[in-house]
């Protein structure tokens, strides 16, 4: 259940998640303090989205543990985006009003702050539009206001430009850009190389489960330390 204490920071010990005999996760320390964008990266099958889903608190580890802000309790200011947007058969508007009613917001309070966050993300003249009829960018803008409205402190977006033209693409970045400097931290995971380096400040990239390299994402892209993320960067990993 989510708790009213912060989301940051946030740690992981001994992070460990078993589906069946595959560890998917392998004894993970990690800790975000929200100072920077944060970018996940690797190969197919690494553990990035799981890493996602554990952090959020929608997947429970098989060991280790997970703190917000020193407290185990999942707290309520965070967000989590999918890959895929998960809309209601409603308007794009009241699929952000959606998110709000369940925080507790109410009346005219939670319009005028669904309309600001679509105005955010540029949608505000497709807000009375169904949001599923939307292409594939809008419904992306769409469910990263629905979770900007709710002021995260801390947003997951997993793979946010996959699938997405270039146009797409680049709007989708500047709506992660301008929640960052509204004071969202934002940790995302991408195949997209080029999305990693303009978006993120730290890189923590994954193998088989472990994470093997986190380092200022300048550095990682010019003088990787870990063989693994050196075979990444070279195309040698899927």
């Amino acid at each position: 259940m989510a708790s009213a204490h912060g989301s940051l920071p946030l740690e992981a010990r001994g992070l460990t998640v078993r589906f069946g005999a595959l560890a998917a996760l392998d004894d993970i320390d990690l800790t975000l303090d929200g100072s920077a964008p944060v970018a996940i990266l690797g190969a197919n099958g690494a553990g990035k989205s799981v890493l996602l889903r554990v952090l959020h608190g929608l997947l429970a580890p098989s060991e280790g543990e997970i703190t917000w802000s020193g407290a185990y309790s999942r707290p309520a200011d965070q967000a989590m985006v999918f890959q895929r947007p998960v809309l209601l058969r409603r308007s794009a508007l009241a699929n952000v009003e959606y998110a709000l009613a369940i925080q507790g917001v109410r009346g005219s309070e939670r319009r005028a702050r669904a309309a600001e966050a679509l105005a955010r993300v540029g949608l505000s003249p497709i807000a009375s539009r169904p949001a599923r009829v939307l292409s594939g960018g809008e419904q992306q803008r769409v469910a990263l206001a629905r979770a900007w409205a709710t002021r995260p402190r801390l947003a997951f977006l997993d793979e946010p430009t996959a699938s997405l033209d270039p146009a797409a693409a680049a709007e989708v970045e500047r709506v992660m850009g301008e929640m960052h400097a509204a004071g969202t931290a934002i940790v995302f995971t991408t195949h997209h190389l080029g999305l990693a380096r303009r978006a993120a400040a730290e890189i923590v990239f994954l193998d088989r489960g472990r994470v093997t390299e986190r380092t200022p994402a300048e550095r990682f892209f010019t003088e990787p330390r870990s063989p693994q993320a050196a075979a990444y960067l070279e195309g040698e990993l899927p």
